[in-house]
């Protein structure tokens, strides 16, 4: 005996460290297989665009010093220190390349006025006729590699690449985001039904419930869809579905307004604000007095979008549904 007082047998703390290491080794041998898969995608995708060519697009130059080109196109101007954050460059090499451009002619230097010792750099036109053509080379690369897939393969891609972008990447400031709103096409129901489903699992821990009752609404609006009181609309982000949003006949002059999403990595684009506006336009439009929707109270994205947009909560009830307690609030425009 020991001083130590009853404890467990020591069989089962033997389990529980087996247990424990069992648990670690299958987290290595994940992390290594995720290692792995991202390390063969570089492998391809370096190889789809020719990184290690010297001479990539046909330019003559190597692909760092089209990418310094390319950064210097998007500025009006800029300085050697900006460039070398941006791109994650050497700044001897970077000084190099920015050599070579001035021998050309291709860019100019001047003083800062604010910082006597900065240099501003910026494309001469020179520069900007150097660069066009590799600009367009570029762009005819990029479309010729998309027309070997279909067209929904493409925004599979391109829905892929912006998780990328949005887990690993940071907030794109130079290039604009193409956002369209547009009226659905066949293929956005089914995608509406399986993001809601997929979404509200994940950030709010619904079940199947909730997929359920999305497909039964789905279902509804197509079979007794009326083009002049009912809408849906898709919002497109870079070619890519990151949102919707469902405008319904309810009782009487009332609409209402079902089915709001956005995906995670278009939020903060005001991609879900357009989308409420163009609900109330078209209520407007069609005759409705009211906009009323039923939303949970933890949903604070989305509350925040319907009081900006003037609805008010006009009453909540505490509810079981989706595996989880919720507390559902009623919101009301009056047109």
């Amino acid at each position: 005996m020991t001083g130590l007082g009853p404890g467990p047998p020591f069989a089962q703390i033997v389990d529980k460290v087996n247990y424990l290491d069992n648990n670690e080794s299958m987290a290595a041998s994940a992390l290594e297989q995720r290692v792995a898969a991202v390390r063969r995608f570089n492998r391809l995708y370096v190889r789809q665009i020719g990184l290690l060519r010297d001479d990539y697009l046909d330019s003559g130059f190597s692909l760092a010093k089209v990418r310094v080109l390319y950064e210097l196109a998007q500025r009006k101007e800029t300085t050697a220190s900006n460039l070398v954050r941006e791109l994650d460059m050497d700044a001897g090499y970077a000084s190099r390349i920015l050599a070579g451009f001035r021998r050309r002619r291709w860019i100019e230097r001047r003083r800062s006025l604010e910082d006597g010792r900065s240099l501003i750099l910026s494309l001469t036109p020179s520069g900007r006729k150097a660069f066009s053509p590799l600009d367009r080379r570029s762009h005819d690369a990029v479309a010729a590699l998309l027309k070997r897939v279909s067209a929904t393969n493409q925004s599979r891609l391109v829905a892929a690449m912006q998780v990328i972008e949005t887990l690993l990447g940071e907030p794109r400031r130079s290039e604009p985001t193409a956002i369209r709103i547009r009226q659905p096409r066949p293929g956005d129901m089914g995608w509406v039904v399986q993001r809601h489903g997929e979404l509200y699992f994940q950030e709010e821990g619904y079940n199947e419930e909730f997929e359920a009752l999305v497909a039964g609404i789905v279902a509804e609006f197509i079979q007794k869809f009326d083009a002049k009181r009912d809408r849906c609309w898709i919002a497109e982000r870079d070619g890519v579905n990151a949102g919707c949003i469902f405008l319904v006949k309810g009782a009487t002059a009332t609409a209402k307004l079902r089915l709001f999403l956005v995906e995670p990595t278009a939020r903060g684009l005001g991609i879900g604000g357009r989308l409420v506006d163009e609900c109330v336009r078209f209520a407007r439009a069609a005759g409705y007095r009211k906009i009323a929707l039923w939303t949970q109270s933890d949903l604070y994205a989305a509350r925040r979008i319907y009081e900006r947009a003037g609805f008010h909560c006009v009453g909540s009830e505490r509810h079981h549904s989706f595996g989880r307690s919720l507390a559902a609030e009623t919101w009301e425009l009056k047109l």
